[in-house]
């Protein structure tokens, strides 16, 4: 196996939209988890859990492809939130070998005070950027996804 070593990785790499997005991404992420722990959930917990109230009803697998996430961790966060009665499954109604997923009473307590964490978080970003700046930001960021699945 030999090496390339006559193409070169650009100087500006790391000024990049894309490592821009990711930086911005885990800056959001550790936070969520940082202001979500003490609640004993994980932010991951917390997508899911919105997901499934926003979509009540969905499959695992359904849930996978819509969070971009493999089968197996949407199974084991599943298996995690149903045992703390915060999620159930339910049979689906047409498919006998399917199940549904649906938030529980406890569940939906749960994603109340985890949503308000997120809110402080949205408002602490919104505040910094002000109204405008945040407007546009979220504007772009949607330019951006429909760029990227168009590609």
């Amino acid at each position: 196996m030999t090496q390339d070593d006559e193409r070169p990785i650009a100087a500006d790499a790391l000024d990049r939209v894309t490592w821009a997005l990711r930086r911005a991404e885990w800056a959001v992420q550790a936070r969520k988890d940082q202001r979500l722990r003490p609640q004993g959930i994980a932010a991951a917990q917390y997508t899911l859990l919105i997901s499934v109230h926003t979509h009540p009803g969905l499959t695992g697998a359904e849930l996978a492809r819509r969070l971009n996430v493999t089968p197996q961790a949407v199974a084991s966060q599943v298996a995690r939130l149903e045992d703390r009665g915060q999620l159930e499954r339910r049979p689906h109604p047409r498919h006998r070998h399917v199940q549904e997923l649906h938030l529980t009473d406890a569940g939906r307590d749960s994603l109340r005070d985890a949503d308000a964490v997120i809110v402080e978080i949205e408002e602490r970003i919104a505040e910094k950027l002000g109204t405008k700046k945040a407007a546009q930001l979220r504007a772009l960021l949607d330019e951006v996804a429909d760029v990227v699945r168009e590609a």
